[in-house]
């Protein structure tokens, strides 16, 4: 079955960096987009960044724009969450999600698979 597991989630201090991981596994991947999501308490799970699996293509949510960035590794069916200049704000679950599509949306109903999430807190 299709699993995504993430990893690399903890604690950082502002203006810190953490790289999340995530595993895909259970089927080929290559038509996929895959995205990276948060959720902070009692609020909604918010798109954070998308990479087409295919031709690499990035897209970034405003909040994190010129400070995250993913990539992903083909030969290791993994794609990664590059988190700098982190802020209080960053604190959040992040998740690993997997869309069949060419494009990159940005709403998390489109997305089919999902990982367990990574808790990620920063402290000022």
């Amino acid at each position: 079955q299709v699993q995504l597991v993430e990893s690399g989630g903890g604690l950082a201090q502002v203006g810190g960096s953490l790289r999340l991981s995530c595993v895909a596994s259970g089927r080929t991947f290559s038509g996929d987009v895959m995205g990276w999501f948060r959720q902070a308490p009692g609020k909604e799970r918010e798109f954070v960044a998308g990479i087409t699996w295919r031709g690499g293509i990035t897209y970034y949510g405003d909040s994190v724009k010129g400070r995250f960035a993913i990539s992903r590794d083909n030969a290791k069916n993994t794609v990664y969450l590059q988190m700098n200049s982190l802020k209080p704000e960053d604190t959040a679950v992040y998740y690993c999600a997997a869309d069949y599509s060419d494009y990159v949306m940005t709403g998390a109903r489109y997305y089919d698979y999902w990982g367990q999430g990574t808790q990620v807190t920063v402290s000022s």
